[in-house]
């Protein structure tokens, strides 16, 4: 894994414009940056990221499984009581997933280690899928990129052949998000670009136009009914919301499906510590209320001293405190030594639950730090896309890097 400098395509900026890449540039900075390039080897990209991830996913569902059936854990992990049956019986009917991403820390010298699943509402997915895969092809044709690189890229393809498994043929596919949002808007439209291409119909609407019809059934602002919806609406604030109420009697089946509220919470990061010690893609990972005392020299709770006292020496010299819910690294703070080195300034998620994570620091190149998103199609791997930031808290704005896989 090396970052190379490379020369940007001509006129780029206003493909991406042609395109609706509208948000390549945001806040005064380059959001989409090809001024260089991370390259990887083909075993890297096959043995210390793709297979790590599939298993990683496998992993993760085996929680669920575990989650769906013990009330102390829907508990422990925000799940509001009166929607326990709604998620519970999600998992129990085998409701199909379509995508997730997760977030690796990697330098290409040891085992990725996962920093958190994105198993719900990820983004970035037109970046990975589609933008990047032109930049390889473009910069392949004009010899800036031998002919036998290649690109760890079927992201596409995998959705596509994904719409076909979990969906009827020609069955209609309502796709919701804020249109104000336009990295949002990319993201359902590039899945209904899959969704056109798997041969059923897509239709978009604003989720604020979502209503209720007259028989209790959801529907668009064309009063069309909503029969399947994939939602770019995390589970759990829709579970909160005020339509809440109607979600198992409206008769809408909800891509994700509701099981999905367990994986995308960051609790299930000392789920699979527990479940799975040890493992070489795992960071230690408890609910800083079990630790909070340990922490400052005191006792663990007993249900997780031993593991506790196991990890105890890599968590003094560096761990990471993140609330079960949050996005773009909004309540982050990044301890070593018990010395606090890095904190968002957004806050807004830190009335929720915190864990406590071990630190696996993120690799520095050129002054970046760069986080390896590796997407989840299904039940397995089938992509990448880079992010990198001077901060060591991947934000926002942070910048997405395309990769190719060279050796």
């Amino acid at each position: 894994m090396e970052k190379r400098n490379l020369p940007e395509r001509p006129g780029w900026r206003d493909e991406a414009v042609k395109l609706g890449f509208t948000f390549a540039d945001m806040g005064g900075e380059p959001y989409w940056d090809e001024t260089s390039a991370y390259r990887f080897t083909l075993q890297e990209i096959e043995q210390d990221i793709e297979a790590p991830a599939t298993e990683l996913h496998a992993m993760c569902r085996e929680a669920v499984a575990l989650v769906a059936r013990d009330e102390a854990w829907l508990t422990r992990l925000g799940i509001p009581q009166r929607h326990w049956d709604l998620v519970a019986g999600s998992w129990a009917e085998g409701q199909p997933e379509l995508y997730g991403r997760m977030d690796l820390a990697y330098d290409g010298t040891g085992p990725a280690k996962l920093l958190e699943y994105n198993a719900d509402t990820p983004t970035a997915l037109y970046e990975s899928a589609s933008f990047q895969w032109l930049w390889f092809e473009q910069q392949q044709a004009a010899g800036v990129l031998d002919e036998d690189c290649d690109q760890f890229n079927s992201i596409h393809e995998a959705i596509v052949a994904r719409w076909t498994q979990i969906c009827a043929d020609g069955e209609d596919v309502h796709f919701a998000a804020d249109p104000e949002n336009p990295e949002d808007y990319a993201t359902v439209e590039t899945l209904a670009w899959a969704a056109r291409e798997a041969g059923l119909g897509a239709h978009f609407t604003a989720l604020a136009q979502i209503g209720l019809t007259d028989e209790g059934q959801f529907a668009d602002e064309q009063s069309r009914v909503i029969g399947t919806l994939f939602k770019l609406y995390p589970w759990e604030d829709m579970l909160r919301d005020e339509f809440a109420t109607h979600l198992q009697s409206a008769g809408a089946r909800f891509i994700e499906p509701p099981w999905k509220a367990i994986l995308s919470n960051k609790g299930i990061l000392p789920l699979l510590w527990q479940m799975f010690p040890g493992h070489p893609n795992l960071l230690p990972a408890f609910f800083l209320d079990d630790v909070a005392e340990a922490m400052r020299g005191g006792s663990p709770a007993p249900a997780v001293a031993q593991a506790f006292a196991a990890a105890q020496d890599e968590l003094a010299r560096g761990h990471v405190l993140k609330p079960i819910f949050s996005r773009e690294g909004a309540g982050v703070t990044i301890f070593e030594a018990g010395r606090e080195v890095a904190r968002t300034e957004d806050d807004s998620y830190s009335h929720h639950p915190m864990i406590v994570q071990g630190l696996a620091p993120l690799p520095a190149f050129d002054g970046f730090h760069p986080v390896l998103g590796a997407w989840i199609v299904g039940e397995s791997c089938c992509g990448l896309g880079l992010r990198e930031d001077r901060a060591r808290i991947t934000h926002n704005l942070s910048r997405f890097k395309p990769h190719f896989i060279e050796g």
